[in-house]
């Protein structure tokens, strides 16, 4: 048995505070092969990143309890190599500019067409997994 993981075995943490997105995303994503867990908020994300280990991130910027920001800033302190996609429906140049600055890999907006997402999602995941083989002291 080969360890090769295709797209279809990338596991996803979809943090939106609107839950009707985040079921819909999550049943469209699952659809595609991906593992999908979905946080519906800040507090909730950061749990779920303690005690499971994701491939790539998408995190709405717009959040009551905690914004995306804020979100991205503890995910780089705790996965600094896990790709984070910012999305959001309130676009701003200063939000994508700090959103980047601080280290998402891709700025979306909302309504994103979903097969640009997936092109997005391939992309970020084959870079990421050729930074972990480069990197990773064979």
């Amino acid at each position: 048995m080969t360890n090769n993981r295709s797209q279809k075995h990338h596991h996803i943490l979809l943090v939106d505070d609107e839950a009707g997105y985040c079921e819909v995303m999550r049943k469209r994503l699952q659809r595609r092969g991906y593992i999908v867990t979905t946080a519906c908020g800040g507090p909730q994300a950061l749990r779920s990143m303690r005690s499971t280990e994701f491939d790539i991130a998408l995190v709405d910027l717009k959040m009551e309890d905690m914004d995306g920001i804020e979100v991205l800033r503890f995910f780089k302190a705790m996965a600094p190599s896990m790709p984070v996609i910012l999305l959001t429906g309130h676009g701003s140049e200063l939000a994508m500019t700090q959103g980047l600055r601080r280290g998402a890999s891709l700025y979306l907006l909302k309504p994103v067409e979903f097969e640009s997402l997936l092109e997005a999602l391939k992309s970020l995941l084959a870079q990421s997994a050729s930074f972990k083989t480069e990197n990773s002291g064979s």
